[in-house]
């Protein structure tokens, strides 16, 4: 069992980088002129935004002997985010990712993550960290994509189920990661019995279910791919795989929790979201994952940690970047006062 009174809430392992957004909104990805500079990747997202939240946050993650690196831990540090569990990878680099924005519905993004440090996570690594002083273990399904990140990965849910810890993943299906969508629906499975609550959109969810390439489908760039399928179906084969619930993000209509009973049929409650004018979706889920984890810290219930996640999403669908723009907990209060609240 956890320790009576653990130094953190949440432990998040998993992908890190320095995001490039593109300044000039609108414009097409070939007539970008400039970029501005912040910190990116799931994990460190939610870590990001758990922590101005009220969350006591330590994130797992890695970062070369870069100037990149420097740029990742500097602001990392500043966030009160506890990174000294954090390794420099010797022969490795830190990650890229490069973005434009076209909204409401086009903002295609480049991975630079050939020979990247966090992939490089191994055993050692999570053997250092306090996976064991936290209340809940938090991963993506990016860290699966190669070795040694995958071992190290289901190694730690190992240790985090095994300490009594709640484990949450975050699908991240992230095609261009991948040699075959359906290696991604392998490794997701795998992992799925260790696993209490999942995080994912509907082409997350196919994706983790997918056996069929013929449902794969590549619209304008590898970063839009769909998968399309019986999402109903894949929610209840997911939960039968272990987990106790799956949340599933439907952007400006909200989420959805999909709660496991006791017969192995499903629960469903609905968390409506807060309509905003879109700047830019990315990072939006990472938001509603640091908003969802307080409030079921807190004890707030499936449907009321939903909405709170929902608000920090609609937020920062409304800003430029991801984890420099999380809200802290007065700017969500704030925000949700004259929609309603979270009723």
């Amino acid at each position: 069992m956890p320790d009576p009174a653990p130094a953190y809430d949440t432990l998040h392992m998993g992908r890190s980088s320095i995001d490039l957004y593109s300044n000039d909104v609108g414009a097409p990805f070939t007539k970008i002129k400039s970029f501005a500079a912040y910190v990116g990747g799931s994990p460190t997202n939610i870590s990001v935004g758990g922590r101005r939240l009220g969350l006591k946050t330590v994130l797992l993650t890695a970062v070369g002997q870069d100037p990149v690196g420097d740029f990742i831990l500097g602001f990392l540090k500043d966030e009160g985010v506890v990174t000294e569990f954090i390794p420099r990878k010797e022969g490795r680099r830190s990650s890229a990712v490069v973005l434009g924005i076209e909204p409401p519905d086009r903002f295609p993004l480049v991975f630079y993550r050939e020979n990247c440090a966090d992939i490089g996570l191994d055993i050692e690594d999570v053997l250092a960290a306090p996976i064991r002083q936290a209340r809940v273990f938090q991963f993506a399904g990016t860290n699966l994509s190669k070795e040694p990140s995958r071992s190290a990965t289901l190694f730690a849910a190992e240790r985090a189920r095994e300490a009594g810890l709640q484990v949450v993943l975050d699908i991240d299906f992230r095609p261009d990661q991948w040699h075959d969508p359906r290696a991604f629906g392998v490794a997701i499975r795998s992992c799925l019995r260790l696993t209490d609550i999942v995080l994912g959109t509907e082409d997350e969810i196919n994706a983790a279910m997918l056996t069929d390439p013929a449902r794969v489908e590549k619209t304008r760039s590898v970063s839009d791919t769909k998968v399309h399928g019986d999402v109903q179906g894949g929610i209840e084969s997911l939960l039968a795989l272990g987990p106790k619930a799956l949340v599933q993000k439907r952007g400006q209509h909200g989420a959805r929790v999909h709660v496991r009973r006791a017969d192995g049929s499903a629960e469903s409650i609905d968390a409506p979201g807060y309509p905003v004018e879109i700047a830019n979706i990315l990072g939006a889920g990472d938001a509603f994952a640091a908003g969802f984890l307080y409030g079921h810290l807190h004890g707030w219930g499936w449907r009321r940690a939903a909405r709170l996640g929902n608000a920090c999403g609609a937020i920062v669908v409304t800003k430029h970047g991801c984890a420099n723009f999380m809200p802290t907990l007065d700017e969500v209060m704030a925000f949700v006062a004259p929609r309603g609240g979270f009723d």
